[in-house]
């Protein structure tokens, strides 16, 4: 009869081959991708796993009703979106919004004060008044007395929120377009973790935000893209893990007018398109929502101010500023880690 110690071995050996055998069992992570029009632009999704049909037309709707129920909910285009209905609601009267807009506007309110209203969600009236906004008209500069009349309704400190019930003190109008996609992203991205996918990269029209690693343990590879108009270029590569990233920039949406460019990026101070020389600002936080709010924030301050917030308030922020030799880059120290395992592209 066997002793204790070769009955040991017998089953050591035993357990070292079912583990082998199940190993040699276990499939590569598959790679997956999902894409579609949302927003007026488009979603790309990457994500690894081993999922059969029927997971993955799960998976892909939920994603699509994710993303489907921000537009639905927070939409200027769309009359009777839940934003479209607050927007028509008089003033004092309270609202009560969804947790997913209230989730927003609590957040651009935050942003709001951190920003010293450089970031405003009530700013759709002075969008609108230049042609960025769903009541376009042909390219026109407005006059300082429409310009003043439109900053008449901009104030984000005219919105009181009450967990859920929104309420505004004056007659304003909001405008989630500078958070909201980003919290498109961040939707998605809860849809396939509430589905199991743990490694992902969700795009929204320039916004993303990834989970996981790719096989071979390889991180997500983010190209930023250099600030020009006539092409599509590298400008910077970055590499996240698990966090989203933002880009906000003129360099593609403009008007011109008897030879002068203006932004669509409105100054909410000035009811006015911004006239600096930054030209991108790419932000990576936590979330997608954070970091979409954070990019236009900083873009409307400018490269001096917009840095100082950054430093002040420790975010990951990488500027390009346009100088008459080309572009200047400069990171925030929070940036820093993004960029040290990644060859910078040759500047024009």
């Amino acid at each position: 009869m066997a002793g204790p110690i070769l009955r040991g071995l017998a089953l050591l050996s035993l357990v070292m081959a079912m583990a082998v055998v199940l190993a040699g069992c276990q499939r590569e992570p598959q790679s997956y991708r999902l894409e579609g029009p949302i927003y007026g632009t488009g979603f790309h999704i990457t994500f690894y796993g081993d999922y059969d049909d029927a997971q993955l037309a799960q998976i892909e709707d939920s994603v699509k009703a994710a993303l489907q129920q921000v537009d639905q909910l927070m939409s200027t285009y769309k009359p009777d979106s839940e934003l479209s209905r607050f927007n028509r609601t008089p003033v004092g009267e309270p609202f009560t919004l969804s947790p997913e807009t209230a989730a927003v506007i609590r957040e651009a309110i935050r942003i709001g004060k951190l920003s010293h209203g450089a970031f405003d969600v009530t700013v759709g009236n002075a969008v609108n008044l230049w042609g960025f906004g769903p009541d376009k008209h042909p390219d026109r500069v407005p006059d300082d007395a429409q310009i003043a009349q439109a900053l008449k309704s901009v104030d984000y400190r005219a919105l009181e929120l009450d967990g859920n019930t929104l309420t505004k003190t004056k007659p304003v109008y909001v405008d989630l377009s500078g958070i909201a996609k980003g919290y498109g992203v961040d939707q998605a991205a809860r849809a396939l973790e509430a589905a199991g996918v743990e490694r992902y990269l969700v795009e929204v029209g320039g916004e993303i935000r990834t989970h996981g690693d790719k096989p071979g343990g390889e991180p997500w590879r983010i190209a930023v893209e250099k600030p020009i108009s006539y092409e599509r270029s590298v400008q910077r590569i970055i590499e996240l893990d698990a966090a989203a990233v933002a880009t906000s920039g003129d360099y593609r949406n403009y008007f011109e007018d008897d030879g002068e460019r203006y932004s669509h990026t409105i100054d909410p101070r000035t009811g006015r398109p911004i006239k600096h020389h930054l030209v991108s600002v790419t932000v990576i936080a936590p979330d997608c929502m954070t970091a979409d709010a954070l990019a236009t924030a900083i873009d409307v301050l400018g490269p001096e101010a917009g840095m100082q917030m950054a430093q002040r308030e420790k975010l990951a922020v990488y500027l390009v500023v346009k100088t008459a030799d080309g572009f200047e880059t400069r990171a925030s120290d929070a940036f820093q880690a993004y960029l040290a395992d990644a060859d910078e592209e040759t500047q024009s």
